[in-house]
């Protein structure tokens, strides 16, 4: 996870719910990742690049506890989310694949789709780069940004699995 991100808004509004995040009749076919948001913005799902963010306003994820919402949205590139608010499950969903979903009070009125973002996890400040402002969003608790900055709860378990093997297998050849 890098410490600053530079990033183009894709800007979504209140109540993104994970059927409109992922549809569920596209859900386990090789098409789900071409209707990723596509009710909300057509342009999204073909014209998302590696490195873009969501900025959306309260209740981003609300709806049926589907991990794969934030796992669509990782696979097509975006690297954080930064919304007012949450639903709980999609956050921690969204904390265990590796997608940092930030909370900043009124973001969704400071950027439009196609603005420059620019975050640095240092500080929690986000700005706007085409307006200048700059808001603060809240810290994440260390323990989740610990599973954030390992890409998420598989690949840490993957690598103490593989590290635990590694210790076996030299214990074995002792």
């Amino acid at each position: 996870m890098e410490k600053k991100i530079k990033a183009k808004v894709w800007k979504f509004g209140n109540d993104i719910d994970t059927d409109l995040i992922t549809p569920g009749k596209y859900l386990g076919t090789a098409e789900l990742n071409d209707h990723v948001l596509a009710t909300e913005d057509p342009e999204f799902p073909k014209e998302v690049k590696q490195g873009d963010v969501v900025v959306a306003g309260k209740n981003f994820g609300c709806g049926s506890s589907r991990e794969t919402a934030p796992e669509a949205l990782l696979k097509l590139g975006i690297v954080a989310t930064f919304c007012e608010s949450y639903a709980r499950i999609y956050y921690r969903n969204s904390v265990g694949l590796g997608l940092p979903p930030l909370i900043v009070p009124g973001v969704s009125t400071e950027f439009e789709k196609g603005d420059e973002l620019e975050f640095s996890y240092e500080t929690f400040k986000v700005k706007n780069l085409r307006t200048g402002k700059e808001l603060q969003a809240e810290s994440i608790p260390d323990f989740l940004l610990e599973i954030l900055e390992g890409g998420g709860q598989e690949k840490i378990l993957k690598k103490k699995l593989k590290q635990k093997v590694k210790e076996l297998r030299a214990k074995e050849k002792q």
